[in-house]
């Protein structure tokens, strides 16, 4: 297997604005930029969880941490435009399907003018010659078909959340056209480019309605894990393998600029593409002491039930290929959830499994 070099040299003092960072993603990407010695501002609100990766890993030593709300558009052109950055990298987002049936204005409010406005403060920066904008995996028009979604199939979404993605990409791709044409991208400089993962899980995730902190949240306390579509199939990866495609993009934006500036996929092997009680399986194994699940027959909103992404695109022109098999993955969230349940230092562990995913 081809293994994805990443330049060191290039992130060693590179300015990097992040939107999100407070998140679970946004965590471990602050670690690894700062594994790298770039120079991070990062733009979010409070931590979304208690306890969170933010806190317990000290995501915000050795960066700029700024807490605020990307619909607040003013607010965040000043922050871009004070931290003077060459990459721009958004991942924030309101991000659970669950959550957008309740809470729709805040879900389009935040995942697609929240991208309008960091796009406008880009625009008004001067400094920004790399921009991804990452979506999801969930922005297709969903067939539930039993292939993959490549990159240039149409954007829907049956949910609140889902089809904002979809709207996200939608905004991104007329900004590009009109603002950041790559065209005339000698004239602006601006290389723009969104990027859609799979369903990621990790080390450090304790958000609701979400499969893998759910199991967690369970187990650690000894009762049976209730899972709601047993039999949903999606592109499980460790939150790694996606983070690494969006460096390897941002780098490949900055040096080539327009060559790159389209939509990418960043999902995993098609044989890691698992239903649910699969996870669950292996989950419950890794974990021990008598784990078990059951089925909870109280949901019905809707979820799509068949999701897989193409990521021939990513592996041909990025060389980016996934590293750690689902087996792999799910063993590392055990330990990393065993070593904080022991009171262990998470940043080092967390630093520890980025070196390890590299090796």
């Amino acid at each position: 297997m081809e293994v994805v070099v990443m330049q060191d040299s290039f992130w060693r003092g590179r300015k990097v604005f992040l939107t999100g960072h407070t998140g679970f993603k946004g965590g471990w990407l602050c670690l690894w930029l700062q594994s790298l010695g770039a120079e991070i501002t990062g733009f979010a609100l409070e931590p979304p969880t208690s306890p969170s990766l933010f806190e317990v890993a000290g995501v915000a030593q050795g960066m700029t941490s700024i807490i605020g709300d990307i619909r607040d558009g003013a607010a965040l052109s000043r922050a871009v435009k004070e931290a003077r950055p060459e990459v721009v990298i958004h991942m924030a987002a309101q991000p659970l399907v669950r959550y957008s049936y309740d809470h729709p204005v805040e879900t389009y409010s935040t995942n697609v003018m929240g991208t309008v406005h960091l796009l406008e403060a880009v625009r008004a920066a001067g400094t920004v010659r790399s921009v991804v904008v990452v979506t999801s995996d969930k922005c297709y028009e969903n067939k539930e078909w039993v292939w993959g979604y490549r990159e240039n199939e149409p954007m829907g979404g049956y949910d609140p959340y889902s089809n904002s993605k979809g709207c996200s990409e939608l905004v991104v791709s007329s900004y590009r056209a009109s603002y950041f044409n790559p065209a005339t991208y000698a004239k602006h400089g601006v290389a723009v480019a969104t990027a859609r993962a799979g369903n990621v899980i990790g080390g450090g995730d304790w958000a609701a309605d979400r499969l893998i902190p759910d199991m967690l949240r369970a187990m650690e306390a000894g009762r049976p894990v209730l899972i709601r579509s047993p039999h949903a199939i999606r592109p499980w990866q460790h939150v790694l393998e996606p983070l690494k495609g969006y460096l390897v993009l941002a780098e490949k934006l900055y040096e080539k600029g327009a060559e790159f500036a389209e939509g990418w996929n960043f999902g995993p092997h098609d044989v890691d593409a698992k239903p649910v009680e699969w996870i669950v399986g292996k989950m419950t194994e890794q974990w021990g002491d008598d784990a078990s699940w059951v089925l909870d027959g109280q949901s019905s909103l809707h979820e799509a039930h068949f999701l897989k992404l193409d990521c021939s695109k990513a592996q041909s022109r990025l060389d980016w290929h996934p590293r750690w098999r689902i087996e792999q993955a799910i063993e590392r969230i055990v330990v990393w959830h065993r070593a904080y349940l022991a009171g262990q230092n998470m940043r080092d562990i967390a630093l520890g499994q980025i070196e390890g995913y590299q090796l």
